[in-house]
């Protein structure tokens, strides 16, 4: 069986070839796919997003990027329906999604990762992915107790469908070992696998290469942008290596305490001095040129992170 694939009518041609990492620019679409307006986050006295204005067409690869506790994974929250919007808009394909539940929105096509990896551990590769699988099954609880007809096509379809994309993904020849003996850029790997099951239109990536080596980074590169041709995917990723965000995204929002301060391409981003400041507080010429040589460190989007780590958005080597 083939593996599952999703055409984006709107944005024909508009995708990256795997292994070519260089941006692309993407055509004008008649409305975005994704759309926030004025989305604004407060937790009691702090306001974690504000005033939110992103967009996203069909077949983009957008980063959202940003010092530790600028409200990035506050902002996935807010889409997947895990928070509600103190105030402001966000749009799907046109529609308002604001207030629904998350298992509604993750019906309507959007599916994300997370900053720590959330799998079953002792479950299965093929287990992992065919729990995700069944989001989509078409039986019962009627048919579960009767073993009906329809349950036994629905379990045929849903193996068949879970071999394929292990096999699309490099995963098959795992699909007998339990999640916790993976390597743990294969981890990754599976996770995104897992989020793929569903067929989404939108992917969220939080954070892919977090804890990954140099090796591992270059390759998951690779497999975001195959993955991106393959399926079809619009992407929206929060990373803080930049070797990652600079080599594949076409676009850049940065973020700082909520508030977004700098958006555009690469080249645009990485030469903005108000995300030089963001990063390394006000620059000097030697702070930058100094800066854009050194190396980072492990860090988490948490907004009452005490460790207050930031990283040079320059460094295209490690920024996590």
């Amino acid at each position: 069986m083939s593996a599952p694939r999703r055409e984006v009518a709107s944005t024909p041609g508009r995708t990256v070839p795997a292994g070519d990492h260089a941006p692309q620019t993407a055509p004008a679409a008649s409305h975005p796919l994704l759309e926030t307006r004025g989305l604004t986050q407060r937790f009691g006295g702090l306001t974690a997003v504000a005033d939110l204005n992103l967009r996203v067409q069909a077949g983009e690869l957008v980063a959202l990027i940003g010092p530790n506790g600028a409200g990035k994974t506050t902002v996935f929250n807010l889409i997947t329906g895990v928070y509600k919007a103190t105030a402001g808009e966000i749009r799907f394909d046109s529609v308002s999604i604001g207030g629904m539940e998350p298992s509604r929105i993750h019906g309507l096509g959007i599916a994300r990762t997370f900053q720590n990896i959330r799998l079953f551990a002792d479950l299965s590769v093929l287990d992992n992915v065919r729990i995700a699988h069944h989001a989509r099954t078409g039986y019962g609880l009627a048919d579960a107790l009767l073993l009906t007809p329809r349950l036994r096509r629905e379990e045929r379809r849903v193996m068949e469908e879970t071999l394929a994309l292990l096999r699309t993904l490099g995963l098959d020849e795992l699909a007998g070992e339990k999640a916790r003996h993976l390597p743990y850029g294969q981890q990754r790997r599976l996770e995104i696998a897992r989020a793929l099951a569903s067929r989404p239109r939108l992917l969220l990536l939080d954070e892919p290469a977090a804890g990954m080596n140099p090796h591992e980074i270059g390759d998951l590169m690779e497999f975001i942008a195959r993955i991106r041709t393959e399926f079809g995917l619009t992407i929206l990723l929060i990373e803080h290596q930049m070797k990652l965000v600079m080599g594949i995204c076409e676009r850049i929002t940065v973020l700082d305490f909520g508030a977004t301060i700098a958006e555009g391409t690469p080249e645009a981003v990485r030469a903005d001095r108000r995300v030089l400041a963001a990063y390394l507080g006000e620059p000097d010429e030697g702070a930058v040129s100094g800066a854009a040589a050194g190396g980072g460190d492990g860090s988490t989007d948490d907004p009452g992170d005490p460790h207050g780590r930031r990283h040079d958005p320059t460094d295209a080597g490690s920024a996590s």
